[in-house]
């Protein structure tokens, strides 16, 4: 009789919430979907208070394999000014019923808070609204948990503004998702307290960082409680590393995609970037702005070439005073506090995004203030590669966290050779 206690669960909540409509035929983008909007008076609430639920609209549990029903959730959180904010979580539940899975492996308590690369600073692009595309990569990730018996949130971590990789916005996200999972209880064992392990890779290893680290001031007590551990592939660490790397390749894209995101919440910032773009020529300031509508993959296919040749002079706009001192802000880890979970962190050396001397120093420095962390660097495979090679060392260590059978103290940095076989030779190991 579980579905049927998440059922009513799920209509009190639909009465109590307020503002909730019937579920949709078809999902509708964020910016036309006013269901995308906090109540009046929302400042005052607590962060990860829930002010909406409603089943995920559409056919979401026929895309996402191993999924009995789901949800979007908007709730309280926190922009990067420190000001009250809103965000929303789709959580995907897994089949339910004292024979499942779910019910045997963890009593209904185990959690996965995914953080999906969107890489986007259009809010269309949020994961609520991405995730009902079947070719999605990051769906047989949620598959994968759900058939194990874990319930699955995925943030849209960037908020409303879409503020990709602005850090602090994309932790307060993050943490305050969970938070309002835990509250709500929808399928969980109320008695014990649910276990909760977040993943990410590349972007959404970005906000998994973050949220590691402001956990400790902003959420202490997930810190103290339910979260076991956290997994980050290809981590950004140093976001002004990683413009400088993608741009005049393939990926050049991503630089203009972090460049919006970043100035989302600062219109200063903003308005001085635009300042500097050409207004006439080929690259010019409406190609540039026109990515503020663009998927991570529309920008890499627009985009190529040196970014600099759409500012004024070839200006090096990641040198600009005002642009650096926001990435300082909200694009380098290893500053904000540290992790208090174990992490399970894992990059390809030759990663041609994030540079692995980058996610070297911020675990180096992770290390050095005692923190648990176990990080592989992968000797074969690029960042796209590593996706895959390595998933399924990180599948099974979040599994092993789940049924207590990691230990996880200490610090482990292991170079490893692993392709998508699976096959691994442990070149060196390091404890420190």
């Amino acid at each position: 009789m579980v579905l049927d206690r998440l059922l009513f669960l799920l209509s009190l909540w639909l009465g109590f919430v307020g503002a909730t409509q019937a579920a949709l035929s078809e999902p509708i983008p964020p910016s036309k979907d006013p269901w995308y909007t906090a109540p009046p008076g929302f400042e005052n609430a607590e962060p990860g208070t829930v002010f909406r639920v409603r089943p995920a609209p559409g056919n979401l549990t026929s895309v996402i394999g191993n999924c009995s029903a789901s949800y979007n959730i908007l709730y309280r959180t926190t922009d990067s000014h420190f000001k009250p904010t809103w965000a929303v979580t789709t959580l995907l539940v897994p089949k339910l019923g004292p024979e499942s899975l779910a019910q045997q492996k963890y009593q209904q308590s185990a959690l996965l808070s995914f953080q999906v690369p969107y890489d986007s600073p259009d809010v269309d692009a949020s994961p609520s609204n991405a995730m009902y595309d079947a070719s999605d990569f990051f769906s047989n990730y949620y598959g994968a948990a759900l058939g194990e018996g874990i319930f699955v949130s995925v943030p849209d971590y960037e908020g409303p503004l879409a503020a990709f990789t602005a850090g602090l916005i994309s932790g307060y996200a993050t943490l305050d998702s969970i938070r309002a999972i835990l509250s709500l209880g929808l399928g969980f064992n109320t008695i014990d307290t649910p276990s909760v392990a977040l993943w990410g890779y590349s972007g959404g290893a970005f906000a998994t960082e973050w949220a590691s680290e402001l956990a400790v001031q902003y959420a202490p007590e997930l810190v103290a409680g339910p979260v076991i551990g956290a997994v980050m592939g290809a981590p950004l660490p140093n976001i002004t590393s990683c413009m400088r790397d993608v741009n005049g390749g393939p990926k050049s894209g991503l630089v203009v995609n972090i460049l919006l995101g970043l100035t989302g919440q600062y219109p200063d910032v903003r308005k001085h970037l635009v300042s500097k773009l050409n207004d006439d020529g080929q690259y010019n300031k409406a190609g540039f702005l026109a990515a503020e509508g663009f998927t991570i993959s529309e920008a890499l296919s627009t985009f190529s070439g040196n970014i600099n040749k759409y500012f004024q002079k070839g200006t090096d706009i990641l040198s600009d005073p005002k642009i650096t001192a926001l990435i300082n802000r909200e694009g380098v880890l290893g500053y904000h506090g540290t992790p208090r979970w174990p992490m399970f962190i894992y990059q390809a050396i030759s990663d041609e995004v994030t540079p692995i001397a980058a996610t070297d120093a911020v675990v180096e420095r992770y290390c050095s203030v005692g923190a648990d962390v176990h990080f592989e660097r992968n000797t074969l495979g690029s960042h796209d590669e590593e996706a895959g090679n390595s998933y399924d060392a990180a599948f099974q260590w979040l599994l092993d966290i789940f049924s207590g059978q990691r230990d996880t103290k200490g610090c482990v940095i292991k170079d490893v050779t692993r392709d998508v076989t699976g096959d691994v030779t442990r070149d060196v190991t390091r404890e420190l």
